[in-house]
């Protein structure tokens, strides 16, 4: 059984963590198995959106503290693992923000510190509504530094501290109002609702795709007028792209484009 499982449809690429006795865990084995297909969508040109969901009654529950607990058993004391650990996570992290395809999480159950960075991370993300979100590190004496980062880049700061601090999980319907998720569904719905929202990313020219995701997490951290100044030369990069005079033509002669990719 393999501890993460790729099914294609269509043009939709679903990722699902398959360690359901480990509540999907983000193990060193599921890390490396994550990395592996995330470099394998960034040059697949037959996939314009990626669901990633996981199996059993939960999500994510974050690191394997099991495997951390054994890594303690290193003559530093396991600093050196600690560090690659965190490392190679960050990493995996910021490899879903560079992908060209959106990323939607759909999300379950419970979604714990760095699985609460994981929801953080994807492009997009929608809930069943009786899913629970937190960053618990500190209720072991750990604070939740690296999901920190992710997750006060979606949320308001004082909110983000707030569960940073306290440990305390969060519902699925104020997670959407915060900014976490997009939006929480009945529990028997969200198969569907993510699917639906990933076949319409999927119907979208991917190429302007992936151009507006580099220049969207590319802006966002720029001063006002360089952000403007950049994206202006985005747009026009992207008008010269032969699908997109086929996609203004095609608004313009009211049909459906042709297009190329």
């Amino acid at each position: 059984m393999a501890i993460l499982e790729r099914n294609d449809t269509r043009a939709i690429a679903h990722l699902t963590l398959n360690a359901p006795e480990r509540l999907n865990a983000l193990s060193d084995e599921m890390l490396a198995a994550l990395q592996t297909e995330l470099d394998a969508l960034r040059d697949d040109r037959s996939i314009r959106a990626v669901i990633l969901s996981g199996a059993g009654k939960a999500f994510c529950a974050g690191h394997d503290l099991k495997q951390m607990t054994a890594g303690r058993q290193a003559e530093d004391g396991g600093k050196a693992y600690f560090t690659d650990l965190f490392n190679r996570c960050a990493r995996m992290m910021m490899s879903i923000q560079s992908l060209p395809q959106p990323v939607i999480a759909q999300v379950h159950g419970i979604a714990t510190a760095a699985g609460c960075q994981l929801v953080a991370t994807c492009d997009l993300a929608i809930a069943a509504d009786t899913t629970r979100f937190g960053v618990n590190g500190v209720n072991i004496g750990l604070f939740c530094s690296t999901p920190m980062v992710a997750l006060s880049r979606n949320i308001p700061r004082k909110q983000a501290f707030e569960m940073l601090t306290t440990g305390d999980f969060i519902p699925a319907r104020r997670a959407a109002d915060l900014g976490l998720i997009n939006r929480a569904v009945p529990e028997a719905e969200l198969q569907q609702e993510t699917w639906a929202l990933a076949e319409k990313l999927a119907s979208k020219l991917g190429a302007a795709v992936k151009i507006g995701k580099q220049a969207f997490y590319e802006q966002i951290q720029m001063p006002l007028e360089q952000a403007y100044a950049y994206t202006g030369e985005v747009m026009a990069q992207n008008m010269m792209h032969r699908d997109t005079e086929e996609g203004i033509s095609a608004f313009i002669e009211k049909r459906p484009p042709n297009w190329t990719q």
